[in-house]
């Protein structure tokens, strides 16, 4: 349902469309973008099935098939655009630095997931890719983050911000862009130091 309707502008190549607007300092902003979702797209769609144990368990070659498919052809050019467009991204520094440190996470703990299941360290590749997934999900989280606080925010327009709509998109955008990948991150972490926890007693 989120690719479905997050998609389409950026497939029509009409930067009218666009639901970012475009720096004026960076023309090829609108191009970047649209690859950006393309390869995340792909990125969400192959991780579905990378983090279902049912599916790796029963079909281990098709698992490492399309955790190829994830990494090169998802997360690897999708993190790099990213980057690129999260430098010229047109909601302010606070957004700027979240987008920058979110790209460089993921694409840390991806390339760390598929270097040690190349080295057959299959639990540091399984801890790595829970990682992965949690950053890849997150602009679902993040776009949720944008409906409340602008929700929550539009009303205090003319108060808190002075009247001044690009200060409250910044302030949404910033608030929205941190907690969109923190809070999946801590809670992809809590799952794992939950299972370490479990096999910890089991051991005892």
């Amino acid at each position: 349902m989120f690719l479905a309707f997050s998609v389409p502008p950026y497939l029509s190549m009409d930067p009218a469309q666009s639901r970012v607007p475009a720096p004026d300092f960076f023309p090829p902003h609108f191009v970047m973008l649209s690859l950006h979702v393309v390869f995340g797209s792909i990125a969400m769609i192959t991780c579905c099935l990378q983090i279902w144990p049912w599916f790796r368990q029963r079909h281990p070659r098709t698992h490492r098939m399309i955790g190829r498919v994830y990494v090169f052809g998802g997360c690897l050019p999708a993190g790099l655009l990213g980057l690129t467009v999260g430098v010229a991204t047109p909601f302010g520094p606070v957004t700027m630095v979240s987008d920058v440190m979110l790209a460089l996470l993921w694409l840390g703990c991806t390339l760390a997931g598929w270097r040690m299941a190349r080295q057959r360290r299959f639990v540091d590749h399984r801890r790595w890719m829970v990682r992965s997934f949690a950053l890849t999900m997150s602009i679902i989280t993040n776009r949720l983050w944008g409906v409340l606080f602008t929700i929550m925010l539009s009303p205090q327009l003319g108060t808190t911000f002075h009247g001044d709509e690009a200060l409250l998109v910044a302030t949404i955008s910033g608030l929205g862009a941190w907690l969109g990948w923190v809070l999946p991150l801590l809670l992809a972490e809590w799952w794992l130091e939950r299972g370490d926890a479990a096999k910890r007693r089991r051991t005892r």
